[in-house]
């Protein structure tokens, strides 16, 4: 018998299926070496790098030697990611309603409540189209409780501009407990930091190596020869090349395909596994037809789970299931969008456009009477801030003679541009955590500038005591891989404005050129926001690769679930999920199976609710990660018991009670469930090219 009969004969009740084409298990062509770790759910585990759910909620980040090994920098990378995305606060639901919460043992028994180790095997790769560009850094997690009669996989595609394991805590929770195995994908992004005074390059585990002995094997490595790296450090010393920013390459634009190609690295992993052994090589048992693929991440993770889904020409996606994507739609005016009884017309906005106008207006919005007691008001001084307000008043952009009327007025301007009034409170924390850094980073990648260019006299730097440009110090580089978000400042790098007067110095403690004041660079600022709305050549190189990115919102008839917070300032729901079920509708008609789940009292950054640094954000809002679980069970129900997928709704949630910094504990109802059959003064429909959303 041929080795294809023996696996049919072996595997009867799959021979009986039509649509299955058994073959050998070829490794893809995209994929490098691979590099196999193997953990006893003890000493290491997949979902908390041998810390378990104590280690992960403690503070105290784990230790690392002077020189870290691969296994310490995974560990850290684990222990800051989980973090960075999720509450660890008991209070906040860490340990109850998610976090490390089950604990598998040695022969795959799943029990709860638990430490939160799952043993199980770890593959990571580089894929490489040879196109030229850099490799992007892929991974898969199989539990020890995968059960290969019945497989499911779940992707886990990083947000933000996370390395590997920036979706460890999101997608790659709810998938190990599961027993899935979860496909992450690092989008090309991640912790890709090319030192280039001492030319130090990162590696796949994060170990940092010289940059001509890594080779193909750097993460990163700035497309600069050595006397072009060696002039522009003459003229601009100890400056490091990041990967999002400066790789030349929009990664964006192929997000989903990586997402795909993690997916298909997982099916190759798993028959390596479970595959039939013949002599001619591995017969696949693992494939489509048999197996449950949901696409699943937050953030740009969630938006890069919905392109693939886009552009699955193999269907290898059964379902999706994302929180607060970032997704951006081709430009559409025949779409309307209501919430009550305000109306606005269009596809939404692209990331650079409301980023950019943001990093220009909230500074100064922070002085608005609306805005005050905001969390993080702290961290934007009113002094600077109202220097940011005279700066907009001289360039016409905003009105008023004193900084509360001009606070009034750039508040006006946000949220006439599409901003919800519940994200007032927001204003000034994600001013001064986010948006410089969005806007900086996504000018460079969009405009496929080089580190040597400078976009807007920006680059990045360590600093010294006065802020100015100084060596990277050595532990903050061979940490950088655990550390790290991929997009400074973080890991000892900052924002550098090259322009300010005297002198390059830390992007926010700089003097703008123009005004002669402390005003957060609001030079930089104007720069940012003309390649946006300008018709310069950086300009048209920046909305180049902005349409590089754009969808249509075509899942292709596929099951979708999107949850998204009402008061997201960073990616706000009239950008993206609200237009896009309009959009999706428009694609696909009939055939849409998307469902829009908005929950009120609701924001981007979960992790910002416990942070002792932002007290007001635990008796604001509630925890988005509880949603994000409940869709994959939700989309889950339905591929594997065709449960009815709940219909688009708006979830009313009770914030907390208590003080500013000590709200009381959640509980189950502060977080009431999506709804069955929500009252009608909740449904979100769609009729025609119109969405309706109520107050």
């Amino acid at each position: 018998m041929t080795p294809l009969v023996l696996a049919l004969a072996a595997m009867p009740s799959l021979a009986a299926s039509p649509e299955i084409e058994f073959g050998y298990n070829d490794k893809p062509a995209f994929l490098g070496d691979i590099i196999v770790r193997t953990t006893d759910g003890v000493s290491d585990d997949l979902l908390t790098g041998g810390l378990g759910s104590a280690g992960i909620q403690s503070a105290t980040a784990p230790s690392v030697s002077a020189v870290p090994t691969a296994t310490e920098l995974r560990r850290l990378a684990i222990y800051n990611n989980y973090r960075a995305l999720v509450d660890t606060t008991s209070n906040g639901g860490y340990g109850t309603l998610f976090g490390p919460l089950l604990g598998v043992s040695a022969n795959g028994v799943v029990s709860s409540p638990g430490d939160g180790r799952i043993a199980g095997t770890e593959y990571l790769a580089y894929a490489n189209r040879g196109e030229g560009g850099q490799n992007v850094t892929l991974m898969v997690q199989v539990p020890a409780h995968f059960n290969p009669a019945d497989p499911c996989i779940v992707t886990g595609t990083s947000s933000g501009s996370r390395g590997i394991y920036g979706a460890i805590g999101t997608s790659g929770e709810w998938g190990l407990q599961k027993g899935c195995a979860v496909a992450y994908a690092d989008k090309g992004t991640g912790n890709g930091m090319h030192d280039l005074t001492s030319n130090t390059v990162g590696l796949i585990d994060g170990i940092r190596s010289d940059a001509d002995l890594a080779g193909d094997a750097s993460h990163f490595t700035a497309d600069l020869s050595d006397s072009a790296r060696a002039a522009f450090l003459a003229a601009w010393p100890n400056r490091v090349a990041v990967k999002h920013a400066h790789s030349r390459l929009n990664p964006e634009a192929d997000w989903g395909r990586d997402t795909l190609d993690a997916v298909r690295f997982a099916f190759y992993v798993l028959n390596e596994t479970y595959g039939l052994p013949t002599r001619k090589g591995v017969v696949r048992t693992i494939f489509k037809p048999n197996t449950v693929v949901i696409a699943a991440s937050v953030s740009n993770g969630g938006g890069a789970a919905l392109a693939a889904a886009e552009q699955d020409d193999e269907h290898l996606i059964d379902g999706v299931a994302v929180g607060e994507p970032q997704i951006q739609l081709r430009e559409n005016d025949r779409l309307t969008v209501h919430r009550g009884s305000q109306a606005r017309v269009g596809s939404g906005r692209t990331l650079f456009d409301y980023t950019t106008y943001a990093n220009l207006l909230q500074p100064c919005a922070t002085l608005s009477p609306r805005a005050a007691g905001s969390p993080g008001a702290a961290f934007v001084p009113a002094v600077l801030a109202a220097n940011r307000c005279e700066a907009l008043v001289n360039q016409g952009l905003i009105g008023g003679s004193t900084p509360v009327e001009q606070g009034d007025s750039a508040l006006d301007a946000l949220l006439a541009y599409g901003w919800e009034p519940e994200s007032i409170p927001l204003t000034a924390s994600h001013y001064a955590f986010a948006m410089p850094a969005i806007a900086v980073t996504y000018a460079n990648t969009y405009g496929r500038f080089g580190v040597e260019e400078r976009t807007c006299n920006y680059s990045f730097a360590a600093v010294d005591a006065a802020g100015a440009p100084a060596t990277w110090p050595a532990a903050g580089a061979a940490q950088s891989f655990g550390t790290g978000n991929g997009i400074p400042p973080v890991s000892g790098l900052q924002i550098i404005n090259d322009a300010s007067v005297g002198g390059p110095l830390r992007d926010g403690a700089s003097i703008s050129a123009s005004t002669g004041k402390f005003d957060f660079n609001v030079d930089g600022a104007l720069c940012l926001r003309s390649l946006w709305a300008s018709d310069s050549v950086e300009s048209l190189r920046v909305r180049d690769g902005v349409e590089e990115v754009r969808v249509k919102g075509d899942l292709r008839g596929k099951p979708a679930i999107i949850v998204h917070g009402r008061a997201d300032a960073l990616v706000p729901v009239g950008f993206s999920s609200r237009p896009y079920l309009g959009m999706n509708h428009i694609e696909e008609g009939g055939r849409s199976r998307l469902r829009y789940i908005e929950v009120t009292n609701a924001q981007h950054f979960d992790t910002f609710i416990g942070n002792a640094l932002l007290p007001g954000y635990d008796t604001r809002f509630i925890p988005m990660h509880v949603y994000f679980r409940r869709a994959l069970d939700l989309m889950h129900g339905h591929l594997t018991a065709h449960a009815p997928l709940p219909p688009s709704q708006v979830v009313r949630t009770t914030p907390r009670a208590g003080i500013p910094g000590a709200a009381v504990a959640i509980t189950a109802a502060n977080v009431p469930p999506i709804s069955a059959d929500p009252p009608e003064s909740d449904l979100i429909t769609v009729v025609r090219r119109e969405v309706f959303v109520p107050d």
